[in-house]
């Protein structure tokens, strides 16, 4: 254990002690002032902004009365711990202070007094801060991300509690001049990841960053691609399990969306109460959502192809029953799948649209009203309904909704491929994917991690990949973080743990 460092008298001393275990923490403030009758007591206040209340809180009426006391009587206070506060708390060392500092109270140093004072106030932003609307979970907390950027950088703080977090800031937009935040760990972030971010982010200058999906667009390496490299969030505690992992949170003031980084295609397919719920039904779910990302893209170009080029590997009664379902139907199967896609992704795009209440109701009962009159009019096929209505649900469960509206998109590739050649088109678009998805990368990460690249964390990220292992098993941290810093789990005393 690291020895700790005893609080001086001299408060210069303690000063360099907290700028040090503080360094690149633009989200703490740090105030030198001096108090007394004569203001001759220099005194330095440190706290973390938005967690502290200067204008009406406990900590202005200590203030003011340490501004009426001469010098020895404010020693004198505090020796006595007379500042008629029940909870304020008094620090030997350094660390504990820091620690105090952390848990969103005020911390007050006094010269020639040897202990730093934590002073009560309003702490960390609670559940008023609102709830996240996408990424629902079923167990975790319902926090989310607000439009400050200085609350959601405590929100993350409330979360983890270190000296080790650091947040830079940075003015992003030549008239917008908009603060963005690099939050992250020193002690596990990957040697030059930082400076690669930073070098993309001083790679454009725009007039106005009013949100981060402009970041995100104009850091992207490879930006024609529809697959996102920068993972989005709107949880603060996802944000947090992130940075915990090595990753690094890019948060835009006015957003309430943080972008995570790096990132690859098993990130997008994990949700937060994954680690929340049992490895059984964690795994169970995962797969579903694996699954369900391919169907997404693939199903109505596979359904195609069958139909149209294949129908021998269809056994006969099905093969009657669609061709008893397509009587009356004017129109060939591809333009009768391109109907319905169309019409689904118009309700998608109504519902998101229109506010409210409202919005899913156009979604559940335009579907069922389209889709049936569709079908009485003999204008699609039932079974074409089918197909588009589990294409959606698939679409719907995979959790990130950027990730998803990649498969979105190249559904409609695959569906004039398989119309075009069958199953044959179904196989090149699915290679295309593919050698497109092995050359992403995210700064420096491979997108197809661990499917490729396994070897490079000694394949310790196969544990949580299509399965994820009990918790105990996952005892090293993935490949975004520092080599030299990748465990994460000691359980003590038990037989063949690892060293």
């Amino acid at each position: 254990m690291a020895e700790k460092t005893v609080i001086s008298r001299s408060l210069s001393d303690n000063i360099a002690q907290m700028e040090r275990l503080f360094c690149d923490c633009d989200d703490i403030k740090k105030k030198q002032m001096n108090l007394g009758r004569d203001r001759d007591v220099a005194c330095y206040l440190t706290f973390i902004e938005v967690s502290v209340d200067m204008g009406n809180s406990a900590l202005l009426e200590v203030l003011k009365y340490l501004r009426s006391l001469s010098r020895e009587e404010i020693h004198a206070a505090l020796e006595q711990n007379a500042l008629g506060i029940s909870d304020a708390t008094y620090f030997q060392t350094i660390e504990e202070a820091g620690d105090g500092l952390l848990t969103g109270e005020a911390i007050l140093f006094v010269d020639g007094f040897d202990q730093a004072v934590k002073i009560p106030d309003d702490g960390y932003p609670n559940m008023g801060v609102g709830e996240a609307d996408s990424e629902k979970v079923v167990r975790g907390s319902n926090e989310g991300f607000t439009e400050s950027v200085k609350q959601n950088a405590a929100l993350i703080r409330k979360r983890i509690r270190s000296h080790e977090v650091k947040v830079r800031q940075k003015k992003m937009g030549r008239q917008s001049k908009t603060n963005v935040y690099l939050v992250y760990m020193d002690n596990l972030v990957k040697p030059g990841l930082l400076q690669e971010i930073e070098h993309r982010l001083e790679g454009f200058e725009i007039d106005g960053v009013l949100d981060s999906g402009v970041l995100e667009q104009l850091a992207e390496e490879k930006w024609y691609s529809p697959f996102p490299q920068f993972q989005t969030t709107q949880r603060p505690d996802r944000a947090a399990m992130s940075i915990l992992e090595g990753r690094v949170v890019l948060m835009s003031d006015n957003s309430p969306v943080a972008l995570l980084l790096p990132t690859d295609y098993n990130s997008f397919i994990k949700t937060s109460d994954d680690y929340y719920n049992r490895w059984e039904i964690a795994s169970f779910e995962r797969m579903l959502r694996y699954v369900a990302s391919f169907f997404s893209m693939t199903l109505p170009g596979l359904y195609l192809a069958v139909t149209n080029f294949h129908t021998q590997i269809l056994p006969t009664t099905l093969l009657l029953s669609f061709a008893d379902a397509r009587k009356g139907v004017p129109f060939p199967a591809v333009i009768e799948v391109l109907i319905m896609e169309l019409s689904f992704e118009l309700l998608r795009e109504a519902g998101v649209r229109l506010p409210g209440a409202m919005g899913n109701t156009i979604g559940i009962v335009g579907g069922l009203i389209i889709g049936q009159a569709a079908v009485e009019a003999n204008l699609v096929s039932p079974i074409v309904v089918i197909v588009i209505s589990f294409t959606a649900l698939c679409s719907f469960a995979v959790p990130n909704e950027e990730f998803a509206t990649a498969f979105r998109l190249l559904k409609f590739g695959f569906i004039a491929l398989s119309a075009w050649l069958g199953f044959f088109g179904l196989l090149v678009g699915l290679l295309a994917v593919l050698i497109h998805l092995s050359q992403l990368k995210s700064f420096g990460i491979p997108y197809l991690m661990p499917f490729v690249g396994a070897d490079l964390n000694d394949y310790e990220d196969e544990r949580d990949f299509l399965w994820r292992m009990p918790l105990r098993r996952l005892d090293r941290r993935p490949i975004y973080a520092n080599p030299e810093n990748r465990r994460r789990l000691w359980i003590r005393g038990q037989k063949g743990q690892k060293e």
